[in-house]
């Protein structure tokens, strides 16, 4: 008689699948799914343009790994902020109706659909823990740091070279090449959110001190590369924060944070070139607008010539704009009537989200933006979380000298963070039980 061969293979084989079938089911797979893509996101941001363009491909993946997804369907209908997002794509596709730039309101309908996925996936996919969430914000603060102190250590090989770029209007670049303004901003949110991430439970010695080390480092970058923007805004940050003080009665801290407030820009002034060189190039650059000189090679001068032009646009198309992918023609087209004696190559779009908006949208187009950007603000749940607010109000003064929703670094961030921040947050507040209620095997958040 043969002998009769061991079946352990298809034991192996069965237990194996039986891990797989446990694991969606628990609902780990979806939850695992949306922290690689918060996790691939973060590092996107700060490094890599294929990584933050597959992360929401991955957080709609996660979303449908729930196994739970058709039942929670309905929750992302009645999630505000996440119809808010997708109310910023129906804008779009409304305008198809009115554009005549078609190649690039395809090219802007692709560009706009993070706005789908990503709060698609940070509503339906299983919500990350409390610590997974922690990991992403110490991942952003310490990458965010790490690639800005490189920076400073490449600004240093050759300072009087960097130094007299800066003086005529030029800004040393990331050392992974993220665009200036976008990473002045995120230095500005490490510096916050590093603080406040280590004020955390999950927070030990050594990672307090790594993420004092991390904010103090994202503060230095600031002001030693001299990032007009980001120093706006962090400066902006530090003065909400000291109202937020002084509002609930804390005066002694309230009175010293107004003090290094008063005093941080004027001991960079004193002692780093490159913010000396920055402040002369940007009163230059105001005197010359103010004068009327020849404003061919001034920053901020083309920038307000930019806003001259949009506002006589908006007073023709004040209801629905000239259509979201129409912005640039139309402005190119009134420049043409009216060039403010700036060359062609020097004419520039409008670095004002505010005013883009209007231009491309309207007032039903300012509107929504609006109402997506400070809705979460009438809510207490959102009022109470400081990393949301230190993030509504760093991106709404940011918008004021920049149209952050243009390039798609700026989409990206602000979309990634606003799911994450806002989308999250509503769920959280609003769900009743959370995934690990049913499945005792998902960690609660």
């Amino acid at each position: 008689m043969a002998p009769v061969r061991p079946r352990q293979p298809v034991t192996l084989q069965r237990s194996f699948v039986g891990l797989v079938v446990q694991y969606y089911y628990s609902g780990r797979l979806s939850q695992h799914l949306l922290w690689l893509a918060s996790l691939a996101g973060v590092v996107g941001l700060l490094a890599s343009r294929a990584l933050v363009a597959l992360s929401p491909v991955v957080g709609v993946l996660a979303a449908l790994a729930n196994p739970q997804v058709r039942q929670q369907l309905p929750q992302y209908f009645r999630t505000g902020a996440a119809m808010r997002a997708a109310g910023m794509v129906g804008l779009l596709l409304l305008s198809s109706f009115y554009t005549s730039e078609w190649v690039v309101w395809r090219h802007e309908v692709f560009r706009s659909l993070p706005w789908l996925a990503v709060p698609l996936a940070f509503t339906l996919a299983v919500p990350l823990t409390g610590r997974q969430r922690w990991l992403v914000g110490v991942l952003f603060v310490g990458g965010a740091a790490a690639v800005g102190l490189a920076t400073v250590a490449n600004y240093l090989l050759d300072p009087t070279a960097a130094n007299e770029a800066i003086y005529i209007g030029h800004n040393v670049q990331a050392i992974t090449r993220v665009f200036h303004i976008y990473f002045g901003v995120m230095l500005a949110l490490a510096f916050f959110w590093g603080l406040l991430l280590r004020q955390s439970l999950l927070a030990g010695p050594v990672a307090k001190g790594l993420l004092l080390v991390a904010a103090i480092g994202a503060a230095a970058t600031l002001h030693i590369l001299a990032y007009r923007t980001g120093l706006l805004v962090f400066y902006a940050g530090l003065l909400a924060y000291v109202g937020r003080m002084l509002l609930h009665r804390n005066f002694v801290l309230g009175l010293r944070l107004l003090l290094l407030l008063a005093l941080g820009p004027w001991v960079a002034y004193l002692t780093l070139d490159s913010v000396q060189m920055r402040a002369a190039s940007t009163t230059y650059d105001i005197q010359q607008f103010t004068e009327g000189h020849d404003l061919n090679d001034l920053s901020i001068s083309r920038r307000l010539t930019a806003m001259k032009a949009a506002s006589l646009v908006i007073r023709q198309h004040w209801l629905l704009g000239v259509g979201q992918a129409d912005t640039h023609a139309a402005l190119m087209a009134q420049y043409s009537w009216n060039d403010f004696g700036l060359r062609p190559a020097n004419r520039v779009d409008v670095h004002n989200q505010y005013l883009e908006t209007l231009l491309g949208g309207g007032l039903v187009g300012l509107a929504l933006w609006l109402a997506v950007l400070f809705w979460p603000l009438t809510k207490a749940w959102a009022r109470r979380d400081p990393y949301l607010c230190f993030f509504i109000f760093i991106q709404a003064t940011l918008m004021l000298g920049a149209d952050i929703l243009s390039l798609q670094t700026g989409l990206n961030l602000f979309v990634f963070s606003y799911g994450f921040l806002v989308v999250a947050g509503e769920v959280r507040a609003t769900t009743k039980k959370p995934f690990s209620a049913q499945h005792p095997a998902t960690p609660s958040t």
